[in-house]
């Protein structure tokens, strides 16, 4: 399992996360300041540290520099997508940055590409006859590339992050929001789903569970 440090000020995010991270399977430690992660860096090591900017006695910059562990993954969280914090951020050994207000999914599938990073597991994604390159940004049906929009691209993505699970169809519309910030209408995902079901052939059932939302084995 997994342990990731958590350090958040706000008690309604970290709450939320906590429970969010808790139920992906890790083993989450939050603290709210740098002096309690502090205290908390000197009992134990982590996998991965979440790291708030700002924080009311001193910034994530300064709990990355506790740690003891050069290896644990880094991921900043800041309010402001302000250049020269990630530069900084960057420079001081983080793995990546989000902004606030971020989709909870998207720092989860962040998480998970840290941790495998970090512990040198393949970035390719296999579901079906299907291998996703994740870092290439491409899916192969065997040794074919699929061509595929990069709607469903990102569609197929969360199919094969989500195998056996049984997604509602608003937790897939929150997945594949268009990152440009284009809403992604309900009526339309029909669409998106019958056009990979043609794409994928065999290689992939698409099961559809009826009133609720689709699950990929």
């Amino acid at each position: 399992m997994n342990k990731i440090l958590l350090v958040e000020d706000d008690a309604i995010i970290a709450s939320g996360l906590v429970y969010a991270l808790e139920q992906e399977g890790y083993a989450v430690t939050h603290s709210k300041s740098v002096a309690e992660a502090a205290d908390v860096i000197l009992n134990g090591e982590f996998e991965l540290a979440i790291l708030d900017m700002q924080l009311p006695d001193g910034t994530g910059f300064d709990v990355r520099e506790k740690l003891k562990n050069s290896e644990t993954g880094v991921i900043f969280l800041t309010v402001v997508d302000d250049e020269g914090n990630i530069v900084r951020a960057f420079e001081g050994g983080a793995d990546d940055y989000i902004t606030k207000p971020f989709r909870l999914r998207e720092l989860l599938a962040r998480v998970k590409r840290t941790l495998n990073a970090h512990s040198g597991t393949s970035d390719v994604l296999k579901i079906g006859d299907v291998s996703i390159d994740i870092e290439k940004g491409k899916a192969y049906k065997g040794d074919t590339l699929l061509e595929l929009t990069a709607l469903e691209y990102r569609l197929l993505l969360t199919f094969a992050s989500n195998k056996g699970k049984m997604l509602t169809r608003s937790q897939i519309l929150e997945c594949i929001w268009d990152s440009a910030g284009n809403f992604v209408e309900d009526n339309t995902l029909t669409v998106y789903i019958k056009r990979l079901r043609e794409k994928l052939g065999d290689a992939i059932k698409i099961e559809t569970v009826r009133g609720i939302g689709y699950r990929v084995n």
